[in-house]
């Protein structure tokens, strides 16, 4: 019996070892943006293309139990957003436009057909203006616990709070951004996820991580949403609700499923129920 189960164990370990070796091997086409390196995955085989991209102080390793779960029906791309993980920091700039061409490169450069743009956080606004400059390439977007606050109106005194914020920020990034990381969780999120998303964080790159903030938390969905021509779906939680009445006012198609009671990386969280509402989600897309 022990022996059997020791086996068990060796086969599952080499299968796992086998997904990320496929997932990661180094015969990738180098892909860059003006001379920034964009590090990503790529399983490569698939008529349908998974295009996933991570959060504020993240990388592309957040996905891992998505693409366990979608390479075996769909081509599925998790990317390093400039200024993270392992895709390069050489360069002064880090808004919404530059990580549009960001993304472009990708599409371009991989020849990606069928995609579909998967953005969690701060990438919601990524995807919409990747798909509002280059629709031609997107058959569809999947936002992952943002456009919550479409509606939202910059106040002066908003304004000026954010600013007070980014000032902070800047000055001592530690101190300022841990007061904040708690409300990216609920109270059922696992202590290993809090732990491994604050030292993600913490552990960014100071300016690109406030600059990049900043460009994106100003992005006007209210305008560029009714510019949007594509099938959009929201995989969001509820521990802060989604602004429903927001998109109603403005006349924007959407589709929202509701994850439940996660914090702000039900991806994480709740993999297999995020990984059904996402299939449920790609299905409605390519109707």
């Amino acid at each position: 019996m022990r022996k059997l189960l020791e086996l068990s164990l060796i086969l599952i370990l080499c299968s796992c070892h086998n997904n990320i070796s496929k997932v990661t091997s180094n015969d990738l086409i180098k892909i860059d943006n003006q001379g920034v390196n964009i590090d990503y995955t790529d399983s490569k085989i698939g008529d349908t293309t998974l295009l996933f991209i991570h959060g504020w102080g993240i990388n592309k390793t957040y996905w891992i139990n998505q693409v366990a779960h979608f390479e075996k029906k769909f081509r599925v791309i998790t990317v390093d957003l400039p200024g993270f993980g392992n895709s390069g920091k050489n360069r002064k700039t880090w808004t919404v436009e530059d990580y549009t061409r960001d993304i472009h490169a990708v599409l371009t450069k991989l020849n990606l057909k069928n995609t579909i743009l998967i953005g969690h956080s701060m990438s919601g606004s990524i995807i919409v203006e990747t798909a509002i400059k280059h629709p031609s390439l997107v058959i569809g977007l999947v936002g992952v616990d943002n456009l919550k606050n479409t509606g939202v109106i910059l106040t002066p005194q908003i304004e000026k709070e954010w600013a007070e914020f980014y000032s902070h920020a800047r000055i001592d990034f530690q101190q300022t951004v841990s007061q904040d990381i708690k409300n990216l969780f609920s109270p059922s999120t696992d202590t290993l996820i809090k732990n491994r998303v604050s030292k993600d964080i913490l552990s960014s790159d100071t300016a690109i991580a406030v600059d990049c903030l900043e460009n994106l938390d100003k992005y006007p969905f209210a305008t560029k949403l009714k510019l949007l021509n594509k099938p959009l779906c929201l995989i969001n939680s509820d521990y802060q609700a989604t602004d429903t009445l927001s998109f109603q006012k403005n006349k924007i198609k959407y589709n929202l499923f509701n994850i439940g009671s996660t914090g702000h990386y039900p991806m994480l969280e709740k993999p297999n129920e995020f990984n059904l509402l996402l299939q449920q989600a790609i299905e409605l897309i390519k109707k």
